[in-house]
């Protein structure tokens, strides 16, 4: 897919097209739900829990000290005007970004050692905490610099390589770093030094890209307080709020289950949690690739009068609802299954993952509205739903999390998101007279749900049919996938070739081995599950928006 170009009249096409690339990119994230389990079975749920709580801080702290520009930059580069505009905003994002981040990490790697009295881990991490802080804490400005370079390409509509930079090539060179160093004998220090050889590695690659799509010499003229460096300043610490409150429903339960429960039992449920956050955040991926494409869509849009962003608003929410629904139930369903693969006792997480579903679900039928809200509303509408939220979830996890551990830190996280996500869409009814819901919204939320039902019933019987049963059901499956596509039974061969070679080369202990297999045979009924959700629940034209060349090339029209 290509970008959308900044000289033609925007569409709900321009909103598949950005939409599909940075959701094709951000299936790289997959890479790291991958890699959680690996790195849960070499280092621990208490090892990988520590580092967990370590970069959910970094990246709290960041989501701060950028002071907003990474959503600054969504809203002041599309109505720049002029290169030399669009340089000096990406020069003020990167000083008020960066140099804070900088600042933060000079004074903690001083400190380092009362900081590590707020962390919880095992004896082998506490001995090492304040040595192990003094190196993570650099990943904060390199972390910042990635943000906001990526948010820059983000507002030139540059949707996929952006994505593919932070979710594929990072993870996949951490992922290469941390097993190379475990294989020659380190401990749990390899998943640090991994992460920090990612984040250098990514930054450069950041430069060449900026170089691509900004005029970098062009950050040299001028003065630097201009008129860009207030409008970048103003829209930061506007959407800042918003940005943190976010950022807290991400990465503050982490934060929050290490410091309240004591000793290896706070790693340990930190662990838990990123497992729990981490598969509910393959729901939410989909809901970030619109809100990528949304919000600069969206700001170029209202230069022309804020109706305009009606279409491309219901568009989005009937995509999101058609695909979010039945991969949060299917996700739901494969859970008793997929857990025990992360590591010994992650079962434990099950209750958890299926709160945070729903509560991501529930996102994907309010819609893309926050970050539409954030382009076209005034300043002070969008602190609303981020602060209500978080006040939610901070009363709720406050007072029942010492009592009810893991459990309760996700009831509060998701009755947190209902409310940031639900107030915004009213906010945009009432006072830009937007909502998402025109006709044929409930003909296809129904379709979608109904789809989500069978298809998650089909996936929760798996498990219950023979090994043998289970084989022949797959084989049935790969020639059933021939009368729709040689490239998809071919694939799936491949699938069930893999899992044959694990079986029989490697000593894989039977139980886990079943699980192995029921999982290959529930991939397939996930993807058909899609599949059908969008080909009988969204309306032909969102189809054809797709593209119709992509579309019949799906078989969806």
């Amino acid at each position: 897919m290509t970008e959308p170009k900044a000289d033609h009249e925007i569409s709900a096409r321009d909103v598949a097209k950005g939409a599909g690339t940075t959701l094709l990119a951000r299936l790289g994230g997959v890479l790291e739900v991958i890699a959680q389990p690996l790195y849960i079975w070499l280092f621990g749920l208490a090892g990988y829990g520590f580092y967990g709580a370590l970069w959910a801080a970094v990246n709290l702290t960041q989501n701060v000290a950028d002071l907003g520009t990474t959503g600054a930059m969504q809203r002041v580069v599309p109505q720049a005007g002029t290169p030399q505009k669009e340089a000096a905003a990406l020069r003020a994002a990167l000083i008020l970004g960066v140099i804070p981040c900088i600042l933060i990490a000079i004074t903690v790697f001083f400190l380092a050692e009362p900081v590590s009295k707020f962390f919880n881990a095992d004896a082998r991490d506490s001995a090492q905490a304040a040595d192990l802080i003094r190196l993570f804490i650099w990943a904060l400005p390199l972390w910042s610099f990635v943000e906001v370079s990526t948010s820059a390409l983000r507002s030139r509509r540059i949707f996929g390589a952006e994505i593919r930079l932070r979710l594929f090539w990072e993870q996949l060179i951490r992922l290469l770093v941390v097993v190379s160093l475990f294989a020659a004998g380190w401990s749990t220090r390899a998943l640090y030094v991994g992460h920090m050889i990612s984040l250098a590695a990514i930054c450069v690659l950041c430069v060449r890209l900026l170089a691509k799509n900004f005029e970098l010499r062009l950050m040299l003229k001028g003065p630097l307080f201009d008129d860009m460096f207030h409008a970048t300043l103003k829209a930061g610490l506007a959407v800042l709020p918003t940005n943190i409150a976010l950022r807290i429903f991400g990465d503050g339960p982490a934060i929050a289950l290490n410091a309240i429960l004591p000793g290896a039992n706070g790693a340990i449920a930190t662990s838990l949690y990123i497992v729990a956050r981490k598969i509910s955040s393959l729901v939410q991926l989909v809901r970030t690739a619109f809100a990528y494409v949304l919000a600069p869509l969206a700001s170029a849009l209202s230069k022309d009068g804020k109706e305009k962003v009606t279409s491309i608003y219901g568009f989005s929410t009937r995509v999101l609802v058609t695909l979010a629904l039945p991969l949060a139930a299917a996700l739901g369903a494969m859970g008793p299954t997929i857990l025990p693969v992360f590591g010994p006792g992650v079962e434990q997480a099950l209750i958890a993952v299926w709160i945070l579903l729903a509560s991501r679900a529930f996102e994907a039928v309010c819609g893309a509205a926050a970050p539409i809200q954030q382009v076209v509303s005034a300043h002070r509408h969008q602190l609303v739903g981020s602060i209500t939220g978080v006040i939610i979830a901070v009363v709720i996890g406050g007072y029942f999390t010492p009592l009810y551990g893991l459990n309760a830190m996700a009831w509060a996280v998701a009755l947190g998101l209902v409310a940031a996500s639900a107030i915004p869409m009213v906010q945009l009814n009432l006072h830009d007279d937007l909502h998402p819901f025109e006709r044929p919204f409930a003909s296809v939320f129904i379709k979608a749900l109904a789809i989500a039902i069978v298809g998650s019933l089909l996936i929760w019987a798996i498990p219950f049919i023979p090994i043998s049963g289970q084989r022949l059901l797959f084989g049935a499956m790969v020639l059933a996938a021939l009368a729709f596509s040689r490239k998809v039974a071919l694939g799936l061969a491949l699938l069930g070739l893999a899992e044959w070679i694990i079986e029989t080369q490697f000593a894989v202990p039977d139980q886990l081995l079943s699980r192995l297999v029921t999982i290959v045979l529930m991939l397939p009924v996930v993807v058909a599950t899609l599949w059908f959700a969008l080909r009988f629940a969204l309306p032909a034209v969102d189809r054809s928006a797709i593209g119709e060349k992509t579309a019949r090339k799906l078989r969806l029209l």
